[in-house]
């Protein structure tokens, strides 16, 4: 099948249709995420991410669905609940953000998206919501910081250190846009580092998790084998986290393997955060306890880890503060 953005789209519009024909509890459906762009693929896959507000409580917040290896739908379901109140919204990073960023809407119940949009919307680009989006994110990145002192290995530390990093990361993204997604996490972040004069900021980022030497290709092969039965394993578990659905598996592994040679530290993010999640889920940990050995994430090296988080997040709390003079908040 011929993927182009052409297609995607109807896919979209076809699935929004049939969804709001099946239940009059759906006040609107809109796409978010690549789609909106002109690169929706990423080593020739891609998602469908829509969100359905429903006027009660949805049953399930998150569905995946397959539709080809290359293709599947990324369903959020919200609660008109989450809108009501515009001005928080406003200082959201994620529902926010995604509200506000020219999505598509696809389904549209009394105008409830063009309502709500417009709300939300409105002095959205404001320094002081700005802040107020970017500031929380460093705060917690912070307190996750704090919280790692003394803790003993384990892939929930390991989790958590790469929650900071991406705490971290996604508010310096949001003084110049909305937070950036998973795979396209390391490849968005130079340029809105550059955009608010901290260019070092994404390079010292990637040290965060990189091995002071670049892996081999033989390393990068062990790697991905033992990250690919992993993510098989996780599909097969009896109730898979939605991130980890089967239908997912290509949308990570050809991703990371487009970035392997010209952006490696982007790859490993996305196997590293996968990986990890797999293990919590239920998934043998051998294989990310040997991969930790090589990215210099054990406990030999975690002390050194911790000293370079310390000072990544104060740089980040400097271009925050930066912001705020600049801005006369």
């Amino acid at each position: 099948m011929r993927i182009t953005r052409e297609t995607l789209l109807k896919i979209a519009r076809d699935t929004a249709a049939q969804r709001a024909r099946a239940s009059r509890d759906i006040l609107c459906i809109y796409l978010t995420g690549s789609l909106t762009t002109d690169q929706p693929l990423l080593g020739g896959v891609t998602d469908i991410d829509l969100i359905i507000v429903h006027s009660s409580e949805p049953p399930v917040e998150r569905e995946v669905v397959r539709l080809t290896d290359e293709i599947s739908l990324d369903i959020a379901h919200y609660s008109q609940r989450l809108y009501q109140r515009p001005r928080t919204l406003r200082t959201d990073p994620w529902i926010g953000s995604f509200l506000a960023e020219d999505p598509l809407h696809l389904h549209d119940v009394a105008h409830w998206f063009e309502f709500t949009q417009a709300s939300a919307a409105a002095q959205f680009y404001e320094p002081e919501n700005v802040i107020e989006r970017a500031r929380p994110l460093a705060e917690s990145a912070r307190q996750g910081w704090l919280a790692l002192e003394g803790v003993p290995a384990s892939t929930q530390r390991l989790r958590t250190y790469l929650k900071i990093i991406e705490q971290a990361g996604n508010a310096v993204a949001c003084l110049s846009g909305p937070p950036l997604t998973e795979r396209r996490f390391l490849l968005g972040l130079p340029a809105r580092a550059a955009a608010i004069g901290r260019p070092g900021l994404a390079g010292g980022l990637a040290d965060l998790f990189t091995p002071s030497e670049p892996l081999a290709a033989e390393q990068w092969n062990e790697l991905n084998l033992a990250w690919g039965q992993a993510l098989a394993a996780a599909a097969a578990l009896p109730e898979p986290p939605a991130r980890l659905h089967a239908a997912r598996r290509l949308y990570y592994e050809r991703a990371a393997a487009a970035l392997q040679e010209e952006t490696p530290a982007a790859a490993l993010w996305i196997l590293l955060r996968t990986w990890t999640l797999a293990v919590l889920a239920g998934v043998p940990e051998d294989g990310l306890t040997s991969t930790c050995r090589a990215l210099e994430l054990d406990d030999a090296h975690f002390e050194r880890r911790l000293a370079a988080l310390d000072g990544y997040l104060d740089g980040v709390e400097e271009a925050l503060d930066e912001y705020v003079q600049k801005n006369g908040i």
